[in-house]
C-alpha cells in the first residue's frame, strides 16, 4: 500500500480531500481544495499510537503531517468521514513502513503540549493550565485578537459589522445587562487583557476591578490603563478570583472563565460570586457550553493536551441549575454560537494574515496548534457541537430582584 493511500485511510477515505506523501504517491480526490501531505514517517507514528484526532493533530503541530489550503475546509471533510478506527490491515501496514524508517512507537509528543501537575483545579495546578495558554505572547495576541484584545465570543449587532465593532458591542451588552451607572463597583472575573474593566470605566464611570491568573495579561492590562488615563477607575490584579478580599460590588462579570471552573467546583464558584454582591447586584455568566446536559464535560484529546488543559464545557441546564440553586435567581439567558464562529472567523483570518510573524514570535508548533483550535472551534459552534451562554441573574435583596418588568437592553 503506498503511503497516500496508507494516510488517506487513516483519516477515513469518505474525506473530500487529496492526499500526497513523500514517496511521491497520491490519493484521495485530486481536485479538493485542501491537501493533506505526509511529510515524514513521524506522522504515521502518532497516527499509530493515538489514533483519530490525537494522533492527527500531533502529526500536524509537529509538522509530519502539513494541510495544505483552508483549514476549516479541511477539518470539515475530515469531520464528516467521522474518523473511524484505523483497520487492523493499515495498522499492518503502518508498522512496516515504521520498521521500515527505524520509527516505532511510543515517540516523543510535540513540545508545545501541556503538562501540568498536582491535584486538578487546584490553585497550583490551574495556574499552570492558564499559564500554558495565556502566558503565551502579548505581542502573538494582539496580532489574532486585533486592537480590542479581546478573546472572548463577540456580539455582531449586523452580519456586515466588524470584530472591534462586535467586540464593543459584547461589552456594551454585558454593561447594559449588569444596569451600570456611574458610581457602581464591578468585579470582572477571570478578566482577560482588561477590555471589559476599560469599558466599564471608561463609558459608565465604574469602578472597576478586574483578576487574572495570567501574569502577562495583568501586565499588559495595567499599563494600558494607565496609558489611557483610567487608573482612578480602573484596576488589574494578577490574582486568582478566590483570593479575592472586597465585597460589596454592584455586579459581577465573568466572561469565559467558568470553562476552567470545573463541574465539581461550580457550586462553590457561584457561592463565592454571590458572596462578593451587595443584595439587589447582578452576576453575568458567559461561557462555552455543551449542547446539553448529557456529554461529558471533561476536554479531552488535542483540547486538552495543547489548548485548555484541565478545561471542562458543562450543559447550559446544570449551569444555570447550579446558579440557581447557590443564591441568584437567573433573569435572562441567551446562546450566542452563531457570534463565536464569526468571532473565531475572524480570528483565523487575522492569524493567517500575520502568519509568519507569528512564527517568529511563539514558534511553528505554537502557531500550529493555533491555527488547528481555532478553526476546529469555529467548525464546532457552526454544526452545535458546542455553544455560548449568557446567564444573568441577580442576588435578591429580601424578595425584591430590583429587575426592570422588561429588558432594557
Amino acid at each position: 500500500m503506498r503511503l497516500a493511500d496508507i494516510i488517506a485511510s487513516a483519516v477515513g477515505n469518505a474525506a473530500e480531500l487529496e492526499f500526497t506523501a513523500y514517496d511521491g504517491s497520491r490519493a484521495g480526490d485530486p481536485g479538493a481544495p485542501v491537501r493533506l501531505d505526509l511529510r515524514s514517517p513521524l506522522a504515521l507514528s502518532y497516527l499509530a499510537s493515538s489514533p483519530g484526532e490525537l494522533g492527527l493533530a500531533r502529526a500536524y503541530v509537529s509538522g509530519a503531517l502539513d494541510i495544505i489550503g483552508d483549514m476549516h475546509t479541511a477539518l470539515g471533510a475530515m469531520a464528516a468521514s467521522n474518523l473511524e478506527p484505523i483497520p487492523p490491515k493499515v495498522l499492518a501496514k503502518m508498522a512496516l513502513q515504521l520498521g521500515a524508517a527505524r520509527l516505532w512507537w511510543p515517540v516523543g509528543k510535540p513540545a508545545v503540549e501541556a503538562r501540568v501537575r498536582g491535584r486538578r483545579h487546584s490553585k497550583r495546578r490551574d495556574q499552570e493550565a492558564i499559564a500554558h495558554h495565556y502566558d503565551v505572547s502579548n505581542r502573538f495576541y494582539e496580532w489574532v485578537l486585533g486592537p480590542s484584545m479581546a478573546y472572548t465570543c463577540a456580539v455582531y449587532p449586523t452580519a456586515e459589522a466588524t470584530l472591534e465593532e462586535a467586540q464593543w458591542t459584547k461589552h456594551d451588552l454585558v454593561a447594559r445587562k449588569l444596569g451600570l451607572r456611574e458610581g457602581m463597583r464591578l468585579l470582572d472575573v477571570g478578566c482577560g487583557w482588561g477590555g471589559m474593566v476599560m469599558h466599564a470605566a471608561r463609558h459608565y464611570g465604574v469602578r472597576a476591578l478586574g483578576v487574572t491568573l495570567s501574569r502577562k495579561q495583568a501586565e499588559w492590562a495595567q499599563k494600558t490603563i494607565a496609558e489611557t488615563g483610567l487608573s482612578d477607575l480602573a484596576e488589574v490584579r494578577h490574582l486568582d478570583y478566590r483570593d479575592v478580599a472586597e465585597t460589596g460590588f454592584d455586579a459581577v462579570s465573568s466572561i469565559g472563565l467558568t470553562e476552567h471552573i470545573g463541574e465539581a467546583a461550580l457550586p462553590s464558584y457561584v457561592r463565592s460570586l454571590h458572596d462578593k454582591l451587595r443584595p439587589g447586584g447582578r452576576l453575568l455568566n458567559h461561557c462555552i457550553t455543551r449542547p446539553d446536559n448529557l456529554r461529558p464535560s471533561r476536554v479531552k484529546g488535542f483540547f486538552n493536551r495543547y489548548v485548555f488543559p484541565d478545561g471542562e464545557l458543562l450543559g447550559p441546564g446544570f449551569i444555570l441549575s447550579a446558579i440557581h440553586d447557590n443564591g441568584f435567581e437567573v433573569r435572562h439567558e441567551e446562546n450566542l454560537r452563531e457570534h463565536y464562529a464569526k468571532t473565531l472567523t475572524a480570528w483565523c483570518a487575522n492569524l493567517d494574515a500575520h502568519w509568519e510573524e507569528a512564527v517568529d514570535e511563539v514558534g511553528e508548533e505554537r502557531a500550529r496548534v493555533w491555527r488547528l483550535y481555532m478553526a476546529g472551534s469555529r467548525l464546532g459552534f457552526e454544526v452545535n457541537n458546542i455553544q455560548l451562554h449568557q446567564v444573568l441573574a441577580v442576588k435578591l435583596d429580601g424578595t425584591n430582584s430590583h429587575m426592570p418588568l422588561r429588558p432594557e437592553w
